[in-house]
């Protein structure tokens, strides 16, 4: 009988990994699953991994997949040109009519094949289609969705693995929608927030250029002509050597400028950097309030629809640890992970981590004490939606006139560095 190697997480949400004997990778999956454990990977050992120059088996994430085809010399592999990835707004579309069919009382599979029929979306349409295949063959719906990480991610696949084990799949996908509806509308303001300073910057950045590449160095032409040598002013001489350097070594200041850029994503790849760059972002002064509040309502309402959902407490941290987007926010998680695994309050730990107000840490505590944590939670979200709304409108607001005054400051300088010496040429010629 073949072995299998597995990876699994306990109802507290720990991995644990081990070997068993099965027929099949289905009835290894029940085992499993029989033993208490969330299967998360299942691979049957490699028999000839002993022997030299051997290749391991690959893994399979749930039964029901099918086995990839094999490539053609004359076949030409498209994948590089496919992301594999769905927009989260055809996603939490395809979430709410899946919601609402299996409320209505159509069975998953025939809810499967009629958002496949209906779908426009090749990615997505090709992964209802394997869905609906993995379903068919045995595997649970959550199990199913494993297999496709790039569109569905651990928080999806474990709300659906809740909804499955309680019962409620209809109720988890329809807050599952809720909670994708709310991200994507506090993305978009915050996107929308950014287009202004971004084009204003841009044209900025455009006028500058053309004046430092075209304009100024016709009027060193004519300083020279009309100067006869003499020493220009301080401002002038500045301006000039800003010209010179973006003119005559245009390639060595963009290759420091994409240089740099390099720089802070090898920095960023870190955990180290991407800890410090996190921080600098949460204490940037006038975008930091911005980003810290975004960072909580996601931490809250993520947290919140996990555990509402019937996802372990553990379990519900370790997710909302990687999809909390921001290094500072997860450490913090990290740390509440570790204190309720030692039976303590999670108030206590969020008190310590320094990254939460006041305000949220006492209602975190009083939802605790009434048992109502994931109420309070998505009230906490709640209001921190609001606040990123008004954070939002008043940073569009107050950006406006900086950005006309920061792009008049530079022309202007460029202007009166390049008119003060023609006024001592009109003195010279009046006198």
């Amino acid at each position: 009988m073949p072995k299998f190697n597995y990876v699994a997480l306990d109802t507290r949400g720990k991995e644990v990994s081990g070997v068993l004997e099965s027929e099949n990778t289905t009835s290894a999956v029940s085992r499993i699953r029989e033993m208490g454990y969330f299967p998360t990977n299942v691979a049957e050992a490699d028999k000839a991994a002993t022997k030299k120059g051997a290749k391991p088996a690959a893994p399979t994430a749930a039964p029901g997949a099918k086995a990839p085809a094999k490539k053609g010399l004359g076949s030409l592999d498209l994948k590089f040109f496919k992301s594999g990835k769905v927009k989260s707004k055809i996603l939490t579309a395809f979430t709410r009519q899946l919601a609402t069919l299996i409320d209505a009382g159509l069975p998953l599979l025939r809810g499967l094949d009629v958002l496949r029929k209906g779908e426009k979306n090749p990615t997505l349409k090709r992964t209802l289609q394997q869905l609906a295949e993995s379903v068919e063959g045995g595997s649970t719906f959550s199990e199913a969705l494993a297999q496709h990480p790039k569109v569905f991610n651990r928080l999806y696949v474990n709300m659906v693995r809740a909804g499955e084990a309680g019962g409620v799949l209809d109720v988890t996908l329809s807050r599952l929608a809720d909670f994708q509806e709310k991200a994507q509308r506090i993305k978009s303001k915050v996107i929308s927030a950014m287009v202004y300073p971004t084009v204003v910057i841009g044209v900025a950045m455009t006028i500058v250029t053309f004046l430092m590449i075209v304009v100024i160095p016709k009027f060193q032409e004519i300083f020279s002509d009309l100067l006869e040598g003499e020493q220009l002013p301080q401002l002038t001489q500045f301006v000039l050597y800003c010209s010179h350097l973006v003119k005559d070594q245009f390639l060595l200041v963009a290759g420091c400028l994409v240089g740099l850029w390099i720089a802070l994503k090898l920095i960023g790849k870190t955990a180290k950097g991407r800890f410090y760059i996190d921080k600098l972002k949460l204490n940037a002064p006038v975008f930091g309030q911005l980003i810290r509040k975004v960072g909580i309502a996601r931490f809250t309402r993520t947290l919140g629809t996990l555990i509402a959902s019937g996802v372990p407490i553990l379990q519900a941290l370790n997710i909302v640890r990687e999809t909390s987007g921001n290094a500072v926010i997860a450490k913090a998680v990290s740390q509440i992970h570790d204190s309720v695994k030692e039976g303590e309050r999670i108030v206590q730990p969020l008190e310590a981590s320094g990254v939460f107000p006041p305000m949220v840490i006492s209602m975190v505590d009083v939802g605790e004490e009434t048992g109502a944590l994931p109420d309070m939670l998505m009230k906490i979200a709640d209001v921190y939606d609001d606040e990123v709304d008004n954070a939002v409108g008043a940073i569009t607001s107050l950006l406006e006139p900086i950005m006309i005054v920061v792009l008049a400051v530079c022309v202007g300088t460029i202007v009166i560095a390049m008119f003060l010496p023609l006024i001592n040429v009109i003195t010279k010629l009046s006198g």
